[in-house]
């Protein structure tokens, strides 16, 4: 760290560019004086615009995503007694790492053009507030548990809900658990196409080094911290030997290797430190009586077709045979109702439109993407449809964490050779059977969803994707620290 320069220092301060703008003699040409203030005019308007940006993503009532301190509540918070955190949840401190690692690299995304593809950034990984819950009236956002989260906002929708969690400590000499809040995820996608390995690693590299200079990380070797990223974990472990796809190498550095690393997809076979946990998908609740109020809907709803899926073929050669296969079936049968994702189209991403589908159906498909999980998984559960796999690595692998080691009371796994005969398949099971599942996949809802930032423990009534992650992660450092 620089040194602080000595106050009665005399240091010759830079002329601002702005102010030389200004600066100007009697002599200059009234029309380069005219050109010189629009162009002022011009800099101050896209100031302005900045700003307005900055504010619809981190609004001032809400944290914002690297500190809390200074912050005025919300009325509604004045009054709010502080909660009791549970005791088999250790207590946990966040590490105030500078902006560049996360909310830099917001602004950095908001400036991209088009400014779409980070349009899940606002409200604090949220993304757009939804007008009605789905398939029902209404035009109040205000309060909503419906929005059109981004699958890739988990570490973002961690790190608000973790920032207000009643077992966050202020000091970290009584802190377990040390969580980073890197955006990693983000970062990831912007450097993607950055041809420079340098480059594209550096700042995963930058805060490795951070880490490893506090003390903290130093107490049990980085074991005691973890870190909570929006990607497969594909995206942070780019190998020499393998063709490269635009990953970097947070994850295989040697400062994360001993770090939890919470991942909405784990390396099947190289994931020693990663942990699954869910994608996000469109519900965050405050109140267990909006999860109540959800899951009766569901329990009432008629389903008119025995499967569905969403999706279209994949762009990986090996699983674009497997996904078009059921594809076509769902095409041929009046017993399959079929969303395809199709380039120019937004049907996929319209929440309404998913859910609509999946509702109306007993089964979801969920054949392997561009890798083994997908979001429309959770899609699938929180439209109480049973989902279906084709690969154990798509979901049993993946978050056990989160749901029942009896795979087949929630869901089905066809084998290689039931492909072809999606329908045949599904149709032999029991009525019986298939309403036993559905229950247990309508009763998963609460685990595996990511409570509204603003939902206190008393008024949630049930604990969530987070809450789920910090008992689990209690135990693990228990178990390896002892």
């Amino acid at each position: 760290m620089a040194s602080k320069p000595k106050e009665d220092d005399e240091e010759e301060i830079p002329s601002s560019p702005l102010l030389s703008s200004l600066s100007f003699s009697m002599e200059i040409n009234p029309s380069s004086l005219l050109h010189r203030v629009q162009f002022v005019v011009l800099v101050l308007l896209c100031y302005l615009l900045w700003l307005r940006l900055l504010f619809f993503v981190f609004s001032p009532a809400s944290p914002l995503p690297y500190s809390t301190a200074g912050l005025r509540p919300r009325p509604h918070q004045l009054a709010r007694s502080p909660e009791t955190c549970d005791s088999d949840i250790a207590p946990f401190y966040i590490h105030r790492i500078h902006p560049r690692f996360n909310a830099a690299l917001v602004g950095r995304c908001l400036s991209r053009l088009p400014s779409r593809d980070c349009s899940y950034v606002g409200h604090r990984g949220l993304g757009r507030p939804l007008l009605r819950l789905p398939g029902t009236p209404g035009d109040d956002v205000e309060g909503t548990a419906w929005y059109a989260t981004h699958d890739s906002a988990a570490e973002m929708l961690f790190h608000a809900r973790a920032e207000r969690h009643p077992c966050r400590t202020m000091d970290p000499e009584k802190a377990t658990l040390f969580y980073v809040p890197f955006y990693a995820g983000l970062d990831a996608a912007a450097g993607s196409r950055q041809t420079n390995h340098t480059l594209r690693d550096a700042l995963a590299v930058e805060l490795a080094a951070y880490l490893y200079s506090l003390p903290s990380f130093h107490r049990h070797a980085g074991r005691d911290h973890l870190l909570a990223v929006g990607r497969p974990s594909g995206h942070f472990m780019r190998s020499p030997t393998r063709l490269d796809s635009g990953a970097n190498r947070l994850l295989l550095l040697p400062e994360v290797s001993n770090m939890t690393i919470l991942t909405v997809e784990r390396h099947p076979w190289e994931g020693h430190n990663q942990v699954g946990i869910p994608y996000p998908s469109f519900f965050h609740p405050r109140t267990v009586a909006e999860v109540a109020e959800w899951q009766a809907e569901l329990r009432h709803f008629e389903r008119t077709h025995l499967f569905a899926f969403v999706g279209g073929p994949a762009l990986n050669s090996d699983k674009t045979a497997l996904r078009s296969r059921i594809l076509n079936q769902c095409w041929r049968s009046d017993r399959c109702l079929p969303l395809q994702c199709k380039p120019g189209t937004r049907d996929c991403n319209d929440p309404d439109r998913v859910l609509d589908v999946m509702r109306r159906a007993n089964f979801c498909m969920q054949p392997p993407d561009e890798s083994f999980t997908r979001r429309s998984t959770f899609d699938s559960v929180l439209a109480g449809c049973i989902p279906v796999f084709f690969s154990e690595h798509s979901a049993y692998t993946q978050y056990e964490w989160y749901l029942p080691d009896q795979t087949e009371t929630w869901s089905v796994l066809l084998k290689p050779e039931q492909w072809d005969r999606v329908e045949e398949e599904l149709g032999r099971i029991p009525r019986a059977a298939v309403e036993r599942m559905r229950e247990e996949v309508i009763r998963l809802i609460p685990r595996l969803t990511y409570a509204h930032p603003d939902a206190t423990r008393s008024e949630l009534g049930f604990r969530d994707a987070i809450d789920v992650a910090l008992v689990e992660l209690t135990k693990r450092i228990g178990s390896t620290l002892q």
